[in-house]
């Protein structure tokens, strides 16, 4: 039996598979502020492998499907952070626009880069912050505060590119360079939560584009590089558990938080590191 064009089987399992990561996604989301695309990219990259999504547009279909549920996503996190005043939202402003225009940048490329690359991006990103979190504590810095607004700009638009190539929502990366500059990883995590939306919003969008010239290859109900299968069925769960993951992190100690998201980095970059060496 064919529902849209998909068999029964895979459709069950595709449904199953996507609501509870959502669960998870928005438990980590609200956790570490990170949005939870680096839970989504791994686990449509796999449920998508096994409904057939051809190697070609596999990857960017995962990411842009990522950067649009991380929409109502990051809006509960951010909420949920704000609500415990841990949010700077001056660092916000700054960032907007410089965020936004490298989420424009990234969607560009990823009209027409290889699958690979995404899956470069991710490793490095993971990897590097990784090792920030569980081995160097504090004695990575870049300064006592943060930078003057011209730099912030530049690193504004830099997180921007690499958001929208890895679909996520940008608190992996903020949270890491606040850290570099002497933000409590709390307030980090926090802050880091607000960019979810300046990211997912524009990403979504710029990947709908970007896979327009594929549609004849892309599984039913996908508009360009987006799934309204995975985007539907993981939105309930992740917007449920985010405010969990948020009241967590603010009973947890500071390094207890960062060995845990540390751990979770690494699991995920080993994970892509395989799929491009395999």
């Amino acid at each position: 039996m064919m529902i849209a064009g998909i068999p029964l089987n895979d459709l069950i399992f595709l449904a199953v598979s996507l609501i509870a990561a959502g669960a998870v996604t928005g438990l980590l989301a609200g956790l570490f502020g990170v949005g939870g695309g680096a839970v989504i990219v791994p686990v449509l990259y796999e449920v998508f492998r096994v409904i057939g999504v051809p190697e070609e547009v596999r990857m960017p279909l995962v990411v842009g499907t990522s950067l649009a549920v991380i929409i109502p996503t990051s809006i509960r996190s951010y909420r949920a952070h704000l609500a415990k005043g841990m949010v700077d939202t001056s660092i916000i402003k700054i960032w907007a626009v410089p965020v936004v225009l490298g989420v424009i940048g990234g969607s560009v490329i990823a009209r027409y880069a290889p699958p690979d690359v995404f899956k470069a991006v991710f490793v490095a990103v993971a990897f590097a912050s990784a090792m920030r979190l569980l081995f160097a504590s504090d004695r990575w810095k870049l300064g006592d505060d943060m930078p003057g607004p011209l730099l912030m700009r530049i690193y504004g638009v830099v997180i921007g590119i690499l958001s929208a190539l890895m679909g996520i929502g940008g608190g992996q990366l903020s949270s890491l360079f606040m850290t570099f500059y002497g933000r409590p990883i709390h307030q980090a995590v926090a802050t880091s939560s607000g960019l979810g939306v300046l990211i997912s919003i524009p990403g979504a969008l710029g990947y709908i584009y970007a896979g327009w010239p594929k549609m004849d290859i892309l599984p039913p109900l996908s508009l360009g590089y987006v799934s309204f299968i995975g985007f539907l069925l993981f939105i309930p769960t992740s917007i449920w558990t985010a405010p969990i993951g948020a009241r967590l992190a603010h009973r947890l100690s500071k390094r207890r938080l960062e060995v845990a998201f540390g751990i979770f980095l690494l699991v995920v970059c080993a994970r892509f590191f395989w799929s491009l060496i395999a």
